[in-house]
């Protein structure tokens, strides 16, 4: 199940001029299903990403990096079922001819090609399917398929994630689109798994640059599942230029501010999604980190409870057993936390209850009070560590039977 969250209709995801997309079954890992995607960039779009900080990072993660450098993107390739990580050279050999089979078809360099991959770890890709199937993406390009393409990236989704935004830039109005898959293996550096989302503004490489890092801190590396972070994360925000605006090149301008409000919205949408789809998640959970020193130890402390398997639990079964919580800011690392000045609340506007202060149970709080902010679907946890002015807020599910039998069954 997700947790408050649909897939958006597929008309209310604006079209990027610039950018078209086509889906087909290739049968990569399972036959009748959509598994391979094809994204055509309009000439002089730009492309930026960020990746997986995992050292087992997947064959595609590498040869994207190596792309990049070389600017002047012109396609991107997505198949799920296989994860092409785990596979050395063979795998990268594999990439490599993914990208060779994609710039064939479209008169492209090899090194105008990005390539995506996401399924199964440790085993081989099968590129013949891929290449067969390429031309049927090639013929199905439509700049209003990101609906269908977000369906064609899933892997243990439930849902397909898609959302979409306009901004005033430059007198123009200019969209932002995106799609992003991932339902467990999230954890940040980076938390998406697989995510991209385009605008048809123009915006010069730098503040491109600029711009997927300052989303990506904002979303994507704000939510966790499990902990565990994927050998194939990566978010790519492409802008094609399309809507004709005068060049954005400072990020101090107005324009730019809007480009961002607006990406960073449809960012964050996405990646809450993630959290709301999370493997077998049935409680949505935002937890906010006040009063901290730094970013850093805010950061330290919240996914010190977003991590804990005993507070997943409890948030499961809808205990209020929030000694839990208490353990768990005590063991984030903030060596030099003096937790008599840490307050600890549940819940959220009229119903946010005091659990915890002075190293211990607040003195109004009863059970009762416990019980009912931890029922809803959607709960809410802030900490004031008492230590500065700092805070963050992070984003994250319980932990339910069913997270461990998804994964048990994974690759059946």
């Amino acid at each position: 199940m997700t947790v408050n969250y649909a897939t958006p209709a597929a008309e209310s995801l604006h079209p990027v001029p610039g950018i078209r997309l086509g889906v087909t079954s290739a049968n990569i890992r399972k036959p009748d299903r959509r598994d391979l995607t094809l994204i055509e960039l309009a000439p002089g779009s730009r492309v930026a990403g960020v990746f997986t900080q995992n050292r087992y990072c997947a064959a595609p993660v590498l040869l994207c990096r190596e792309h990049l450098s070389y600017a002047s993107i012109r396609a991107l390739v997505i198949n799920t079922g296989i994860a092409n990580a785990g596979t050395g050279e063979t795998g990268l050999a594999a990439a490599r001819a993914t990208c060779a089979a994609v710039a064939e078809l479209m008169g492209l360099a090899e090194h105008q090609v990005l390539p995506f991959s996401t399924g199964v770890i440790m085993e081989a890709l099968p590129v013949e399917r891929i290449v067969a199937g390429l031309p049927a993406c090639r013929a199905a390009l439509a700049g209003d398929h990101w609906h269908a393409a977000a369906h064609a990236i899933m892997t243990t989704d439930t849902v397909a994630k898609a959302a979409s935004r306009t901004a005033q830039v430059g007198g123009r109005t200019v969209a932002v689109t995106g799609m992003a898959k991932g339902a467990g293996m999230i954890k940040p550096n980076m938390a998406t798994m697989l995510g991209f989302v385009a605008t048809d503004a123009a915006i010069s490489q730098p503040l491109l640059e600029l711009l997927v890092q300052q989303a990506a801190e904002a979303s994507f590396n704000c939510i966790t599942v499990d902990g565990d972070t994927s050998t194939n994360d990566s978010f790519v925000l492409i802008a094609s230029g399309a809507a004709g605006n005068e060049e954005i090149s400072d990020a101090a301008g107005s324009d730019y501010a809007a480009l961002a409000e607006a990406v960073v919205a449809v960012a964050r949408e996405l990646a809450q999604a993630i959290v709301r789809d999370g493997e077998g998640a049935t409680k949505f959970i935002e937890i906010r980190i006040m009063g901290g020193a730094d970013i850093a130890e805010c950061r330290a402390v919240g996914y010190a409870i977003a991590h804990s398997p005993l507070v997943k639990t409890a948030f499961f079964a809808s205990d209020p057993n929030l000694g839990r919580i208490l353990a768990a800011i005590g063991n984030s690392g903030v060596d030099d936390l003096d937790v008599n000045k840490v307050r600890l609340w549940l819940g959220s506007g009229d119903d946010e209850i005091l659990v915890a202060e002075s190293g211990g149970r607040a003195a109004a709080y009863r059970e009762e009070d416990g019980n009912r902010v931890m029922a809803p679907a959607e709960i809410a946890v802030r900490v004031d560590l008492g230590r500065g002015a700092s805070e963050t807020k992070l984003w994250t599910c319980d932990l339910s039977y069913d997270y461990v039998k998804i994964n048990a069954d994974y690759r059946s």
